[in-house]
């Protein structure tokens, strides 16, 4: 695969590198192409993993009432009222002919000494390493994380698949941030085994991250199906950038890129085309969303 070639100027952009945060409704790919060569240091996408189900989500809340059917603390009465069902179909017959125009435009849109994460699971992420091979090179390949969660079905005639991969790419292998001292610490498995000052300080997350999901009854849920973990994207955000820095997500989703990039001092782009997400993420970061054609 060849590199793609720097575009044109682009024409028509809502974005301008001294503006806003935006969260823009808008179909990605002709969206990333409205922008100019080289805008980002981190780009985080997690784009549906092709599992070819319904991804659903209706949001359920109790509320105080003396003719609800549900008892709760100190027996008060509650009723259960269900709100609306957000859905969006995971599943395209040509995948890579989705995935690989994208790719190719967040290689365009990386600053020289930017990064790419990209989540997937283990349907399609053997494939997305070949095609990043070829359009970053091999030597570009910094991490493939491995995500683990217990939570959720279990399977029985198999192993429980219960984690997802990100692979980890810098556009220049030899010029990148990575700012391990920013990294939030994990406890020591064995804190024993060292000193006293290092159990506690804890100790640089290895690949491998523990993480539970988002719970379907925390604070930080917002509803969306398959809404990525805070702590997740934190950690992403404080290693591979600095503060006041551009970050991208144009499968923004619920717009946890978004609050993390908030959090550490980072601007940030979320791009999503879905009604849904778009609604989901201006509610969150309290932005009104930027319509795009």
């Amino acid at each position: 695969m060849s590199l793609p070639q720097p575009s044109p100027e682009p024409q028509g952009s809502v974005w301008s590198p001294d503006g806003p945060d935006l969260v823009v409704h808008s179909e990605n790919l002709g969206f990333l192409r409205t922008l100019p060569d080289e805008s980002f240091r981190l780009i985080y996408i997690d784009p549906p993993f092709n599992t070819g189900k319904q991804q659903t989500r209706r949001s359920i809340t109790a509320v105080r009432s003396e003719e609800g059917t549900r008892v709760g603390f100190k027996g008060r009465s509650y009723e259960t009222v269900r709100g609306a069902t957000l859905r969006y179909a995971d599943s395209f017959a040509e995948y890579w002919d989705f995935l690989e125009p994208r790719l190719e435009e967040a290689w365009r849109l990386l600053a020289p000494d930017g990064t790419l994460y990209l989540h997937l699971d283990y349907r399609e992420v053997h494939y997305a390493k070949v095609l990043l091979d070829a359009l970053f090179g091999r030597d570009s390949f910094l991490n493939e994380i491995i995500w683990a969660y217990d939570y959720g079905g279990r399977a029985k005639g198999r192993w429980p698949a219960k984690h997802d991969n990100i692979l980890v790419y810098v556009k220049d292998p030899t010029n990148y941030v990575f700012d391990s001292a920013e990294v939030d610490r994990e406890p020591y498995m064995a804190p024993g085994l060292v000193t006293a000052e290092k159990a506690a300080l804890g100790k640089l997350p290895t690949d491998v991250w523990w993480h539970t999901i988002v719970s379907p009854t925390g604070r930080e849920k917002t509803g969306y199906p398959t809404q990525k973990p805070l702590g997740v994207l934190r950690r992403i955000v404080a290693a591979s950038s600095e503060r006041g820095d551009w970050v991208l997500d144009f499968f923004g989703g619920s717009g946890t890129t978004g609050a993390a990039a908030r959090e550490l001092g980072r601007r940030f782009v979320l791009v999503d085309e879905s009604p849904d997400a778009v609604r989901v993420m201006g509610e969150r970061l309290q932005l009104d969303p930027v319509p795009h054609r």
